[in-house]
């Protein structure tokens, strides 16, 4: 066994860092800072950053096939162009609840795009429940709605045969899994996969292994757990030196190095010296698994 190693790799030190993808024609990670509404891209190999202002919030930003990038910004789905800066509305959700924001957003095996909504924090109010959705956006920018009611729209994942779609709503503290049809992109017979113990904080964003194991961020617990869906059974825990960790993707060198985001937003003073690092991205090495690349959105 390789010893495990988490170093601190890209400082930005975000509000809300997450949904990191990894680009390997340009060896970069791409991530976003939802709250200070920022799309960020860091060089492995230069070690710069460059970052692009969405003017909102924005919950995701994934590679698209005919180039630049599809992002999540406010209840948008809009088109970034990475070198004018220019973004471009391409598909609307939630037009009918003006107090949610898009949150995770991944492309599936198929090159569809789902993403998800949740209510707009608040200071110092309690989240409102039940107020968001899950969409599936395909090549022709058509928008279905595949769940409704959902707490905090998160993590997602499919298993390596495309026919389980892994889905996390945080607020259920579960990893839950659907029958998903590669062709048409529907879901059903939802089940839970992994029922989160104590301590372990909200289930968050999450990656799948080469194994068909799951890794999931969890918020407020400080850690990234590994999981075999087909038992539940958490095989392995990596602890980071950050309480909110917010999501992982696979990537570097054969896909061999995971890359964690976290977020500063909501610690209070003295949580936030003893976390000198929040915000910040990490790279786990030795795990002794790899990932596999990320899918483009065709639309």
């Amino acid at each position: 066994m390789s010893s495990v190693t988490v170093e601190c790799v890209v400082k930005t030190a975000a509000l809300i860092g997450e949904g990191p993808v990894w680009e390997e024609s340009e060896q970069k990670l791409l991530f976003v800072d939802i709250a200070g509404e920022k799309i960020h891209r860091w060089s492995s190999t230069t070690n710069q950053i460059q970052s692009v202002q969405t003017g909102n919030t924005v919950g995701f930003a994934v590679p698209r096939k005919s180039g630049g990038y599809v992002a999540g910004i406010g209840r948008s789905i809009v088109a970034v162009d990475w070198s004018s800066q220019m973004m471009t509305p391409l598909a609307n959700v939630d037009e009918d609840k003006p107090n949610t924001r898009l949150n995770d957003g991944k492309v599936d095996p198929a090159g569809r795009l789902l993403a998800g909504t949740m209510a707009k924090e608040k200071p110092d109010v309690q989240l409102e429940k039940k107020q968001g959705s899950l969409y599936s956006v395909n090549s022709d920018l058509a928008v279905t709605k595949l769940l409704s009611q959902v707490d905090i729209s998160n993590g997602l994942e499919w298993s390596l045969d495309q026919r389980t779609f892994f889905y996390i709503d945080s607020l259920s503290l579960t990893v839950d899994a659907y029958d998903y049809e590669p062709n048409s992109g529907s879901l059903a017979n939802r089940r839970v996969v992994h029922q989160m113990k104590e301590g372990e904080g909200l289930p968050d964003g999450m990656a799948i292994d080469t194994d068909g194991r799951l890794w999931v961020a969890c918020y407020n617990g400080g850690k990234v757990i590994n999981i075999d869906p087909t038992t539940g059974v958490r095989l392995q825990t990596i602890s980071l030196p950050v309480t909110k960790v917010t999501s992982c993707c696979f990537g570097g060198q054969d896909f061999s190095d995971l890359f964690v985001t976290s977020a500063s937003l909501g610690l209070d003073q003295s949580e936030q010296s003893q976390q000198p690092l929040a915000g910040n991205t990490f790279r786990v090495r030795g795990l002794g698994v790899k990932g596999q690349p990320s899918k483009s959105f065709l639309g």
